[in-house]
């Protein structure tokens, strides 16, 4: 990497890095803030300003950015830790800190040259994206010439860049491979079309770019990215980033959900000890039986969902290197069924809570609305974790995904 690139931005020398401690307590300071704009937020369609800059002065969006750019270069662990928190006091709020911070990642996995243009200048970078490869690039001198239109990117207000798919073109226009380029976000245009029950905030709108030129050293090869190798300049120093790219990019989106089932369970819980339990004989539901047991019940599925979420981080977060076939399978697998048993506990909860649940003032309505649209992002559908992981056990190693 040249050496004339910025090591460390002013104030984040490494003594004074905040520890991954530190950076899940500074989101839990934000939650009252998260809390008092929630409303707001899914009326506008966006996380709020005030929210946005809170973010970043928590450090946040820095989370697995380089510590040469200034980053926290952190780990999966305490994405999913700070995102588990923050979605306790907004789903939308931690999904679009928890898009950019990864997108950041993924930046991070591009050429060195890409890498300083992104960071360098701005260790406060943004980057939003979209794997889907809706996008075409034309082979063009030094680069490619791309062009298309980029659904449901999280966080695209808040961007100032963005990593979209496309297929990359020969000259007789024929595929050569799947790629994401990184593009300024201000050479984009932002079409509002994110209209949805759930996770209203986070502006998943689409991307239009037209005949823009990207140079070879912002093109990242999906199809090389998912079997861990990566244009990026090998540094021992820097383990994050030769993390499994499928794997990171999928478990990521598990921790806004954890925290959204851990707030309907308290939610539920606190209001158990003075809500009747109608047409019964008991003055308030902490005292029905079937309510302890329905308690009981949501409680083991969210603790099952944070068991396989955690212990597959740790799989990436321990694992230097490409991570074999089958890990891979495990993992995406383990995501999804993760998701499937905190929407299976917030359903137990909100049937617990009672009809009162879908009061527009209860936030149980909301949590229930977020977490059932989140839990239905492509990279978390069970049927595709547990046909990649059957076949794997089976011994038939035929991916049925790139992002594995």
């Amino acid at each position: 990497m040249n050496s004339s690139a910025p090591q460390i931005t002013a104030g984040t020398t490494p003594a004074e890095r905040p520890s991954s401690a530190e950076l899940v307590a500074r989101a839990r300071a934000l939650q009252p803030l998260l809390r008092a704009h929630a409303d707001s937020a899914e009326a506008e369609g966006a996380v709020p300003p005030p929210v946005v800059d809170a973010l970043a002065q928590a450090g946040v969006f820095r989370l697995l950015t380089p510590k040469r750019f200034g980053g926290h270069e952190t780990d999966l662990r305490t994405l999913t830790e700070v995102s588990e928190v923050l979605g306790e006091a907004d789903g939308s709020t931690a999904w679009t800190a928890m898009i950019i911070a990864v997108t950041n990642w993924m930046a991070s996995l591009f050429p060195d040259k890409a890498q300083e243009e992104v960071f360098g200048a701005d260790p406060d970078a943004r980057v939003t994206g979209v794997a889907a490869p809706t996008g075409v690039g034309r082979r063009a001198a030094q680069g490619w010439v791309v062009s298309g239109k980029w659904s449901y990117n999280s966080g695209a207000p808040h961007a100032t860049w963005a990593a979209v798919g496309a297929l990359l073109q020969d000259e007789a226009g024929e595929v050569i491979d799947q790629a994401l380029v990184l593009i300024p976000a201000s050479d984009l245009v932002i079409e509002d079309t994110w209209d949805t029950a759930g996770m209203q905030a986070t502006a998943s709108n689409t991307l239009i770019g037209r005949d823009i030129f990207v140079p070879h050293h912002r093109v990242l090869s999906v199809r090389e990215a998912s079997q861990g190798t990566y244009p990026r300049s090998l540094r021992e120093d820097e383990p994050l980033y030769s993390s499994m790219f499928g794997s990171m990019l999928l478990l990521c989106l598990v921790g806004p959900l954890l925290g959204l089932g851990k707030a309907a369970f308290e939610t539920t819980r606190s209001a158990a000890s003075q809500k009747p339990l109608s047409f019964t004989v008991h003055g308030r539901q902490a005292d029905s039986v079937g309510v302890q047991i329905q308690i009981a019940e949501a409680a083991l599925h969210l603790r099952t969902a944070r068991l396989h979420a955690f212990d597959a981080v740790e799989q990436v977060d321990a694992h230097v290197g490409p991570l074999d076939f089958t890990s891979r399978t495990l993992v995406r697998a383990q995501a999804g069924h993760a998701a499937q048993r905190i929407l299976e506990a917030i359903g137990i909860l909100l049937n617990t809570h009672g009809a009162g649940s879908f009061a527009r003032t209860n936030t149980l309505q909301r949590i229930w609305r977020d977490a059932n649209v989140a839990a239905r992002h492509a990279g978390l559908t069970p049927a595709v974790g547990y046909e990649a992981y059957g076949k794997a056990l089976l011994g038939i190693e035929v991916p049925v995904s790139v992002m594995l």
